[in-house]
């Protein structure tokens, strides 16, 4: 009898999906960007002093989006410093520029570029690399570590931000789960990339050790995603999470809406008279090359 054939994860089939996904959703995450100050902006400052970015510092910002974290960063290192935002997506990259132009940020530069694909650049060109809720999403995280490895001066450092388990993020989570539920989808390959594929203890720290880094430091921080309500946060989610889309994508169009409802219902377990409060964790990494 002949054995049966394994699954195997679809890498370059995953980066394409994944750049159309972005693609249309970058208005929306565009828009949805004062949330995304509230809901991430402490976890990046943090980061940020953790990383040591500083007036002068050179910061390369690896999936940086729509760019709120890179504004963020370009506030920091000043006109004398220089930051380049990269992502798989042009389109989304375009509100960076948006953005950089509006705030006088001449510093900010922009290149499409996969985050896996970073020893495209020229070694040792930057004091910082950062990377916010991107390094997930990557087939290959090694790969994209050593070439951020690679494009650190002797010294630099890495810094990125995580969601822990999902355990901890129930507002991510529990949508996750009735959607791979609905769509019959398998547990995740081995290796797999996804929301919560660095976020158990001691993975994001030993990723970066065998990418080369030393001194690895990370910190857990709770940071819940807070709204009006339930109905709010599945729009957000509905408008902006790529990820969510990708799973959904075998479903046909009236079974996909009857997800999204059941995913609001489920959500409203998190709202209460004071509104929503989606549980969250993140877990943020610093190491020095």
């Amino acid at each position: 009898m002949s054995a049966i054939p394994q699954a195997v994860f679809d890498s370059d089939r995953y980066k394409q999906t994944t750049r159309q996904q972005w693609d249309m959703a970058a208005e929306a995450w565009h828009r949805w960007g004062p949330l995304l100050s509230q809901w991430l902006g402490p976890a990046t400052e943090q980061m940020l002093d953790m990383a040591g970015v500083r007036p002068g510092s050179r910061v390369l910002d690896v999936a940086a989006g729509a760019g709120d974290q890179t504004m963020n960063v370009a506030r920091r290192v000043g006109p004398e410093g220089y930051v380049l935002a990269t992502d798989i997506s042009a389109t989304i990259l375009r509100f960076v520029e948006k953005l950089a132009m509006a705030e006088g940020h001449t510093q900010v530069h922009t290149r499409e570029l996969d985050g896996e694909c970073c020893d495209e650049l020229e070694p040792g060109s930057f004091d910082v690399v950062v990377s916010r809720v991107g390094l997930i999403y990557f087939p290959d995280q090694q790969r994209a570590l050593r070439g951020m490895y690679r494009a650190l001066r002797p010294g630099g450092k890495v810094a990125a931000i995580v969601y822990s388990t999902a355990d901890m993020n129930r507002f991510f989570s529990v949508p996750v789960s009735i959607i791979r539920r609905r769509a019959a989808l398998p547990p995740p390959l081995p290796g797999q990339p996804g929301p919560f594929s660095l976020g158990a203890e001691g993975v994001l720290e030993t990723s970066f050790a065998n990418a080369g880094f030393r001194d690895v430091e990370t910190l857990r921080v709770d940071a819940p995603v807070v709204l009006d309500s339930a109905a709010e946060c599945l729009r957000f989610e509905r408008e902006s999470f790529g990820a969510l889309h990708q799973m959904l994508s075998g479903l046909a169009s009236a079974e996909q809406e009857s997800a999204w409802a059941e995913i609001e219902t489920a959500l409203e377990a998190f709202e209460d008279e004071r509104g929503f409060a989606g549980p969250c964790e993140m877990v943020i990494a610093v190491g020095t090359r």
